[in-house]
């Protein structure tokens, strides 16, 4: 059976079918493989198991702080998750896989009701592969949740205003366009209402279109927004007074405004992980861009519609004094419509030189990752470097016969099956690469410190960290700490409860000397700041970035066997013991 026709206008169901499969497997099979990892892996894991141990969903908490950085959407959804499947890696991670999942459907069903078929395949292939949508899809942060519900605002959006909807098809796609937004609010804040309302301005003045506003049902719209966004605002508003003043003013515009949360860049800080996240499109990006540019469309332009999007998101963040890597993921699904337009509309044999360079480009970097080993440092050494690099090696090569699979259809006529091949190609090989970073990740992760020091624990006992704070520590605790000298990210609930933080080494040395079987975990290097203050300790774990203590004068075996038989299952997964001293 030819499933790529010459003219490469069919895709046949069995093959649609296999892809859809192999992108499951890929996407979530290895959701639970590697451990979370600060900060953000750890924060918004532990934030939803605290909502859920509490029974306080409006509230959210870390480490039973007040935290209100954020909106409550993925806590809730993560917090469900614990509910019906337990407590765990994948766990936490599902929902930020789920809605990049989706959002790889819903380019696809976008693209073809808008531009066609093969329009619609190569978007989803595009999004599906591309290294920024892969690898945040299976990190556990906000920013993929937010992403997904603006890209179903934008595409919801798309389809609404499309020439011929019906208008009962336009009131159904603005309906789920207003609740995306609602959605994007719940997720990360007021963004969800300003980038499509900054696109839909900027697309009317250049269009000088201003009828369309009269078919984006403003009123009915709005009402709908503000009922599925306002509810958690108000609740939240009114059991936290403080709420509104650190939420909106301070997170929204102050962070925004200001460099005071050290997070500065120059303007150009987003250009190079743009040009590294859309690999292995990268090649065809500028063109594409130029493509929507000069689109003529007579009536609704979509194609300027998502390169408003993209470019004002690109500037928006670009010019804030606070810039992460990952804030400009909400522009890749957009880019991904732009590029399926873009690879659909060369001619044939045209993307050869570009396939050709990535083939290349995948040989220098096996023999360039062949030298990975030299960044081994203190804190990971150089084998775990070498380890990574074999697996990455692996990624270059898969990448390589992508490429070169790509090349030989290009040139026989069939432009779905280079497409896919190069998707295939890289898609898999950015996945080895994703799931094997665990050699290293596993160093930063507090998941093999906790099992070492398990022999030693039981419920009640004081918990201190101390000088820092690793957001993985409570969710692999499966309890709260109580944090010493430290306050970084807790400095806001530190101050509306004082009282469940310990303010200084003095105060935590005194409080040492009189609890019963204390642990304290703190940085290996900040040891000697104990010792110089005659803290009495004996270290029970020690990593090459922390280590835990114990009170030598006490015997934590007796308690630990004594409590063994009360502990939750997830607690017995070592035999009891005598703790030991390594």
């Amino acid at each position: 059976m030819n499933l790529f026709p010459s003219d490469d206008t069919n895709v046949s169901r069995r093959l649609l079918f296999a892809l859809c499969a192999l992108l499951v497997v890929l996407w979530f099979a290895l959701l639970g493989w590697r451990d979370l990892v600060p900060t953000d892996e750890g924060r918004y894991a532990e934030i939803p198991r605290e909502m859920l141990v509490s029974g306080d969903w409006i509230t959210p908490r870390l480490d039973g702080f007040k935290y209100f950085e954020k909106p409550p959407l993925q806590y809730w959804a993560t917090a469900a998750t614990y509910r019906a499947f337990g407590i765990g890696a994948w766990q936490a991670r599902l929902w930020t896989a789920l809605t990049g999942f989706l959002t790889i459907i819903f380019i696809g069903y976008t693209g073809s009701a808008l531009y066609g078929a093969r329009t619609g395949l190569y978007a989803a292939a595009v999004l599906a592969s591309c290294l920024y949508w892969i690898g945040l899809g299976h990190i556990n942060t906000l920013d993929m949740g937010v992403s997904a519900t603006l890209a179903s605002s934008l595409f919801s959006f798309l389809l609404a205003q499309r020439d011929g909807a019906t208008a009962r098809a336009r009131r159904g796609w603005m309906a789920l366009c207003w609740v995306s937004m609602a959605l994007a609010m719940l997720s990360k804040g007021l963004i969800g209402l300003a980038f499509p309302g900054m696109t839909l301005l900027l697309y009317s003045a250049w269009q000088r279109d201003w009828r369309l506003w009269t078919r984006v049902h403003l009123l009915g719209g709005l009402l709908l927004f503000t009922a599925v966004a306002a509810p958690w605002f108000v609740l939240v508003q009114r059991h936290n007074p403080e709420f509104f003043d650190f939420f909106f003013v301070y997170q929204q515009f102050t962070r925004f405004l200001t460099p005071e949360l050290s997070r500065p860049g120059p303007w150009y800080y987003f250009v190079p992980i743009l040009l590294l996240g859309s690999l292995p499109w990268v090649g065809w990006l500028p063109a594409a861009l130029w493509r929507a540019r000069r689109s003529t469309a007579t009536h609704f332009n979509a194609d300027r519609v998502v390169l408003i999007w993209s470019v004002f998101i690109f500037v928006f963040f670009s010019a804030s004094h606070s810039k992460l890597p990952s804030y400009i993921l909400p522009i890749f699904p957009a880019l991904a419509l732009l590029l399926a337009r873009h690879l659909g509309a060369l001619p044939r044999g045209a993307l050869r030189r570009q396939l050709l360079a990535l083939a290349l480009g995948c040989l220098l970097a096996a023999a360039g990752l062949t030298q990975l080993w030299r960044a081994g440092n203190a804190l990971t050494p150089a084998a775990l470097y070498r380890a990574w690099g074999n697996w990455l090696e692996l990624t270059a090569a898969l990448g390589l016969c992508g490429s070169l699979l790509a090349w030989h259809w290009e040139g026989a006529g069939k432009r779905g099956a280079a497409v896919l091949a190069l998707a295939i190609g890289f898609g898999s090989g950015f996945t080895v690469a994703l799931q094997s970073f665990q050699i290293l990740g596993r160093t930063a992760s507090t998941r093999d410190v906790v099992a070492a020091i398990r022999p030693w624990m039981h419920p009640r006992q004081p918990f201190y960290t101390v000088m820092t704070y690793d957001q993985t520590l409570p969710f692999y605790l499966r309890r709260e700490t109580t944090v010493v000298a430290y306050e970084g990210e807790l400095a806001f609930g530190m101050a509306q409860a004082p009282q469940r933080r310990v303010a200084t080494l003095q105060a935590f040395a005194q409080r040492w000397s009189h609890d019963e079987l204390p642990l304290a975990f703190l940085p290996t290097g900040d040891l000697h700041r104990l010792r110089a203050l005659g803290v009495a300790l004996r270290v029970i774990d020690r990593t090459p970035r922390y280590t835990v203590i114990a009170r030598p004068d006490q015997d934590y075996g007796a308690a630990a066997r004594a409590a063994q038989a009360a502990l939750p299952p997830a607690w017995n997964a070592a035999p009891p013991s005598t703790p030991h001293q390594p």
